[in-house]
């Protein structure tokens, strides 16, 4: 591809990508519990700043983060993905070939991917071939692709840009690498560390002849589409920290206070009125020793002495708004507060009412997802020959949440016979894998079938005995 072409891309779309890398990043450390109140200035900093002094009174700085945002998150991806969506081609060999490919990293992908998508507001997904010729996938961090989009209401992907830091071991240098993909081909180029985007060269990154070591900047895929499948966190193209964030904050600074304020106020604090001691160090040896001190007082109306003066935090106030605060972090996180006392023994409709927020958020991840697992299936099973019947993928998602199985198991006992096997089966709280169960019962009813053969037979052979001798006797009393 031509280089001025991708010189004008790369202008036309980095600075967009740079504020999206910046608020990734922003929520990538909320997601490892990495929140401002860390990074803010001390309460000492801003006190020289604005008072050039410091304050006695206040030493305490602690930092104390909340990890709500990782909480919500990790949340959402086990309730999705712990058991992860399948995929039904309409033929079993189809989707045993399909499973195969996929491989036991599938269901870490998928939960990367949301919690990329939870992050980032959308996860990637790359398929490659090899140096061995053999088809691969995996995620590849959002911070490092720039998408092209088409100007059409379908919004097709165009091209990829896929941007990276990397090393020269030759010569140590770092350069800054742009890999553009398409729907045909992959073009490297690569910038010096310092160096303006003129300066922007091939990169010879692809080997071509393993023989002759022949390298080359420009990769033909042989993929038919753009080898990159976007996975969106929702509808508005948002990440989950954004409604929260202030929330969180707010939390942490109220924490913290509090506890800084706790190590920073005694509980007693003496006021000292004509001490007639030389420092305060004699004065707490006479106070621990003889119950005593010596003041000056020159009587009258000299109010010479020790008095106590204590200080009474707002407790409540701040036990009220940490409350509040808390209640709505998992509210507009549309999430669930793990606290003990919103279970207790709930029964289904209750449960499935706490899990009514969360559900909501994830149906709409789950729309999304499904159309790129669409469109990655389509493409796993064009490069791999594997058809798909009726060109129809029927994907399965199910969602892992706290269960009332003594309620579901009476639902499913009290169905027999009202709706099929297979329904009661694939809803039975104890079961996984529905069709695998159903083989299983199929399976023990033939053995039980084998078993009651020899009693039947028997059973069978004793009767015609008896019917014969029943005959012989009639004939006898004709005859």
């Amino acid at each position: 591809m031509d280089i001025e072409v991708i010189k004008k891309l790369i202008r036309k779309y980095q600075p967009g990508h740079s504020a999206f890398v910046m608020k990734a990043l922003k929520a990538k450390d909320y997601y490892r519990n990495k929140t401002d109140i860390l990074w803010e200035k001390s309460r000492k900093e801003k006190e020289k700043e604005e008072m050039q002094e410091e304050n006695p009174l206040r030493n305490a700085d602690n930092r104390i983060p909340f990890n709500f945002h990782g909480l919500l998150v990790n949340q959402k991806a086990s309730y999705m993905f712990t058991a992860p969506p399948l995929f039904d081609l309409g033929n079993k060999q189809a989707n045993k070939q399909l499973t195969a490919f996929l491989g036991d990293k599938y269901a870490k992908v998928c939960k990367d991917l949301c919690i990329d998508a939870s992050n980032c507001t959308v996860g990637w997904l790359h398929i490659w071939k090899d140096d061995k010729g053999a088809w691969k996938y995996a995620i590849v961090p959002a911070e490092q692709i720039i998408p092209v989009w088409s100007k059409s209401l379908e919004k097709e992907l165009l091209g990829v840009f896929r941007v990276y830091q990397d090393v020269d071991e030759a010569t140590g240098d770092a350069y800054t690498i742009y890999e553009y993909w398409n729907d045909t081909e992959c073009n490297a180029y690569r910038l010096r560390g310092g160096d303006e985007l003129e300066q922007l060269l091939p990169y010879q990154m692809f080997l071509i002849d393993p023989q002759l070591c022949e390298m080359s900047e420009q990769y033909q895929h042989g993929i038919g589409e753009v080898p990159f499948f976007p996975f969106f966190n929702n509808n508005i193209d948002t990440n989950d920290l954004d409604n929260i964030k202030p929330l969180i904050d707010t939390y942490c600074k109220v924490f913290s206070g509090f506890v800084n304020d706790l190590e920073d106020i005694q509980e007693v604090i003496f006021v000292l009125t004509n001490y007639g001691g030389q420092d305060l160090k004699q004065f707490l040896r006479e106070l621990k020793e003889y119950k005593a001190i010596q003041v000056e007082n020159t009587g009258g109306e000299d109010k010479s002495g020790v008095s106590t003066l204590t200080i009474e935090l707002p407790v409540e106030a701040r036990e009220k708004l940490l409350t509040i605060t808390r209640k709505c972090i998992f509210e507009q996180g549309q999430g669930i507060d793990p606290d003990p006392q919103n279970f207790g023994n709930s029964s289904g409709v209750a449960l499935n009412f706490l899990y009514s927020l969360l559900e909501l958020k994830a149906g709409l991840q789950e729309t999304e997802f499904k159309l790129g697992f669409g469109r990655f299936i389509r493409c796993v099973c064009r490069l791999l020959s594997i058809p798909i019947k009726d060109d129809t993928i029927v994907q399965t998602w199910t969602r892992t949440s706290v269960k009332n199985d003594l309620e579901l198991s009476q639902i499913a006992q009290q169905s027999q016979g009202v709706i099929s096997q297979g329904t009661v089966v694939a809803h039975h709280p104890w079961v996984e894998d529905a069709e695998k169960e159903m083989a299983a019962l199929e399976k023990e009813e033939e053995k039980k079938m084998e078993q009651m053969d020899p009693y039947q037979q028997a059973f069978g052979q004793k009767k015609q005995t008896e019917e014969e001798e029943r005959q012989e006797e009639n004939e006898e009393k004709q005859g």
